[in-house]
């Protein structure tokens, strides 16, 4: 009778833990697969990224010392993923004939059109530019939390914020005019 009350209570602490990690990534896992994305620029290559992620926090949890810090926590943790997948991987070359390319037939071609000046631009952002940018856009985070994740000064990253955008506006002002139907 003695052990069952002894585990008892480890086992309702691990039902709990894993409960709330459960949590977490159905909080973030959204946030975190949009960020992988715009790092990788694949959907299989981000989903990867995204499932390691949270293997490894998985594995990592006791250091997480609040759950309000599991969004940055999360994020260092993949982007610390995406850099060891590009260290330790060589780059395939594929026949750019052979690939199956994403439909985006539901949005209109301008909206297509668009989204894609839009990616294009940002791409062409250094990344110290870029990377800011894309997380506080497609992550959500504050000036504040981007420092903190990027060990930099938060006026730095405002910084870097406004320059990006400065810079993207340029890219999309000097971007050719869209051609006119002729009649």
């Amino acid at each position: 009778m003695t052990k069952l009350k002894f585990f008892a209570p480890r086992k309702a602490a691990a039902s709990q833990t894993q409960h709330q990690f459960a949590e977490i990534v159905q909080q973030f896992s959204d946030d975190l697969y949009r960020y992988a994305y715009w790092l990788c620029g694949e959907q299989a290559t981000a989903e990867d990224l995204v499932q390691e992620t949270f293997a490894r926090a998985w594995r990592a949890r006791d250091s997480l010392q609040t759950v309000s810090a599991a969004k940055a926590w999360l994020i260092t943790i993949l982007r610390n993923e995406h850099a060891r997948l590009y260290a330790r991987q060589r780059p395939e070359f594929v026949d750019i004939t052979v690939l199956d390319l994403e439909d985006d037939s539901r949005a209109t071609p301008e909206a297509q059109l668009v989204q894609h000046r839009l990616r294009a631009a940002i791409a062409k952002l250094a990344p110290e530019y870029r990377e800011p940018l894309v997380l506080q856009v497609i992550a959500g985070f504050s000036g504040e939390e981007i420092a903190a994740l990027l060990n930099l000064n938060k006026q730095t990253v405002l910084t870097r914020l406004h320059r990006a955008r400065l810079q993207l506006q340029t890219q999309l002002a000097d971007a050719p005019p869209k051609r006119k139907n002729k009649s």
